[in-house]
């Protein structure tokens, strides 16, 4: 079960593909932003919501929401992921996975990580949340219109 609406999204540290460690508290300090959790880079439903968000990207940027994935995918592999689909947001190495149990995006049991993905306010309060998404494409749309709907006037 995903963290609840309305909750403070705990502050972490991670290795960026932007060459230096991201935090979200400092490098997001009063800024919204998306924080997506994906099970694996290069895999056919990562590499399609990976996509969706570039395709859409514009979408983010044009209300300065920044994007961000989140996988237990080294640096190396994310640089390649980025590399590969010309991703235009940084993805963070959770390759310990305590960012993505912070987040309750784990699948009981088997460990996995699942599909969650997370809107937080200027103040990083969580206001949107789509959790245990299956099929990677469309929950990015909705994602949109939670900005529409929260963060615009």
């Amino acid at each position: 079960m995903a963290l609840k609406i309305n909750t403070q999204a705990p502050n972490f540290t991670l290795p960026s593909t932007s060459g230096s460690s991201f935090t979200l508290r400092k490098d997001m300090a009063d800024k919204p932003c998306v924080l997506y959790f994906y099970p694996k880079d290069f895999t056919l439903g990562c590499t399609a919501e990976a996509c969706e968000f570039r395709n859409e990207f514009e979408e983010f940027a044009n209300v300065d929401v920044p994007v961000l994935g989140i996988s237990k995918d080294d640096i190396a592999t994310h640089l390649l992921f980025k590399e590969k689909y010309c991703l235009p947001f940084d993805l963070l190495a959770d390759t310990a996975g305590i960012v993505i149990k912070m987040y309750d995006a784990v699948i009981p049991i088997i460990g996995y990580t699942r599909r969650t993905t997370y809107l937080l306010d200027a103040s990083h309060r969580i206001i949107a949340v789509y959790d245990n998404v299956l099929y990677p494409q469309g929950h990015i749309s909705a994602m949109i219109q939670a900005i529409r709907k929260n963060l615009t006037p």
